[in-house]
C-alpha cells in the first residue's frame, strides 16, 4: 500500500515519534561494530549477537538493503517493525514531463539522468518557475533540464573548471543561463540568491544545502526543492539542528553518527564491491595486528588508502600501513591466518551491523523532518516524499516547500 505524504500536522508527530524512538534505542545504533571488537548492547542481548555473529558475508550482504526481514532472535523484529513504520513514507506526486531534446543528456551519465529526470518530475508549485537557481551545480545538467522551455538560469558552483564547462554547455544549447563561481557557505553567496529564484538542489552535501534552506527562507524565495545527501559534511563536531522541536530534543549528534544514513550502498558494481570488501578485511585484520603491536586494545583510524595499496600483497600492505601510523613494525607474523581472520571479522562487523541499519531510514527521516519543520517556521507550506526508487538513489527523499 502506498504511504501518504505528511501533513503538516504529521510533521511534527512523525518528528517526535522518530525522536522517542531514536533517543529509547541509541545504546543500539550508536557503536560502530568496525571500530569496536565488542559492543556494549551484547552483553544485553547475547542470543541476537551470537546468531549475527555465526552468519557469513555473503548472508550479510543478501539481508543488507532489507534488514527488517531477518527472522533474527528478539528483540530484532519488534525493532524493525516499529523503524519500518516510523520511516514509512510515500512518493511525492509525478508529472509527465515534456520530451527533452536529445542534446540536454549530452555529457549526463546515465544514472545521473535518471536521478535528474526523477528530480524534475515531482516539481509541482502553485506558481510556475521563472528563473531557476541550481546550487552547488556542477555542470550545471539539473538546471539546464529544468530551464529549457525559455525560463531563466543561474547555476552555482564552486569548482571553476565545472563552471567553465556548464557554461560552455548552456552556450552551444542556446540557454539563457548564468554560470557563476561561488562558494556557496561564503558571506558573498546572498548576494546571488534573490526572491524571484526557486533554488533547486539535487544532492547538496551537508552544510551546503542547510545554507540553502537559510538564505533561501532569509531572502524571500517563494519555493524550493532540496533532495539532501552527506549529512555528516558539517563544519562543527555536532549536529546544530534547525527546528525549535529538534533545538528541544535531547539527541546529539556526532559527525560519526550523521554518517549512519550514508552506510547503504545500492548502486556499487561488482568490482567497486570486491574491493570495499579487500579493503575493509584488510583494515580490520590491521586492527587486530596494531592492537597486539602497541599493546592498546582500541581501535586507530587510518587514511583513505589508493586503490594500488590493495594490488600489494597483504604482508607488504601491514608493513606500511604500521610505517604510515606510526606503530611498531610488525616483524614475522602469520600472514594467512591473520587475513583469514580479517574475512571474518568482516562477516561479524556487517552481520551486527544489519541491527544498526535498522535505524539509518529513521535518522535520515529524523534529519529531515527537522529542515521541513524549521522551513515550516519560516511560513512555508512543505511536502516530503521520494522522488525516485531507492536503487536509483538511497538518497531519494525531496523536500518542496512553497510560501502563498
Amino acid at each position: 500500500m502506498t504511504e501518504p505524504i505528511l501533513s503538516a500536522e504529521q510533521l511534527l508527530a512523525r518528528f517526535q515519534a522518530l525522536d522517542v524512538f531514536l533517543v529509547r534505542h541509541q545504546a543500539l545504533w550508536r557503536p560502530k561494530p568496525f571500530v569496536q571488537l565488542q559492543l556494549p548492547w551484547e552483553r544485553e542481548l547475547p542470543q541476537l549477537a551470537a546468531w549475527l555473529r555465526a552468519r557469513t558475508l555473503q548472508q550479510a550482504e543478501a539481508s543488507h538493503g532489507r534488514p527488517w526481514e531477518l527472522d533474527a532472535p528478539a528483540p530484532f523484529a519488534e525493532l524493525a517493525t516499529q523503524a519500518k513504520a516510523l520511516a514509512a513514507l510515500g512518493e511525492l506526486p509525478q508529472t509527465a514531463i515534456d520530451a527533452r531534446p536529445a542534446r540536454l543528456a549530452v555529457d549526463i551519465p546515465g544514472r545521473k539522468l535518471q536521478q535528474i529526470q526523477a528530480f524534475a518530475s515531482r516539481l509541482q508549485f502553485a506558481t510556475p518557475a521563472g528563473h531557476w537557481l541550481d546550487w552547488c551545480a556542477g555542470k550545471g545538467h539539473l538546471g539546464r533540464w529544468l530551464a529549457h522551455e525559455g525560463q531563466r538560469l543561474t547555476c552555482l558552483e564552486y569548482d571553476p573548471a565545472l563552471v567553465a564547462s556548464g557554461a560552455a554547455l548552456s552556450h552551444r544549447q542556446g540557454l539563457d543561463a548564468r554560470h557563476l563561481q561561488q562558494d556557496v557557505l561564503a558571506a558573498s553567496a546572498a548576494g546571488h540568491l534573490l526572491a524571484e529564484h526557486t533554488p533547486v538542489a539535487l544532492h547538496a552535501c551537508g552544510d551546503l544545502h542547510v545554507r540553502l534552506l537559510q538564505l533561501a527562507s532569509a531572502r524571500g524565495c517563494r519555493q524550493l526543492a532540496v533532495a539532501p545527501c552527506c549529512y555528516n559534511r558539517i563544519a562543527t563536531p555536532h549536529y546544530q539542528p534547525l527546528s525549535t522541536a529538534a533545538q528541544g530534543s535531547s539527541l546529539q549528534l556526532s559527525r560519526d553518527d550523521l554518517g549512519l544514513p550514508l552506510s547503504e550502498t545500492v548502486t556499487a558494481g561488482a568490482r567497486v564491491r570486491r574491493q570495499r570488501d579487500q579493503s575493509m578485511a584488510w583494515r580490520l585484520a590491521f586492527d587486530l595486528l596494531q592492537r597486539q603491536l602497541r599493546g592498546v586494545d582500541q581501535y586507530l583510524p587510518t587514511p583513505p588508502l589508493a586503490a594500488d595499496w590493495l594490488a600489494k600483497p597483504f604482508a607488504r600492505f601491514c608493513h606500511d600501513l604500521a610505517a604510515l601510523r606510526g606503530v611498531p613494525t610488525p616483524g614475522a607474523q602469520d600472514w594467512a591466518e591473520l587475513e583469514a581472520r580479517g574475512w571474518q571479522r568482516l562477516a561479524e562487523v556487517r552481520n551486527l551491523e544489519l541491527l544498526r541499519h535498522l535505524f539509518r531510514r529513521p535518522l535520515e527521516l529524523w534529519l529531515l523532518l527537522d529542515r521541513a519543520l524549521y522551513l515550516q517556521e519560516q511560513g512555508y507550506a512543505v511536502r516530503l516524499g521520494s522522488f525516485c526508487d531507492y536503487r536509483l538513489s538511497p538518497r531519494n527523499l525531496l523536500l518542496l516547500a512553497e510560501r502563498a
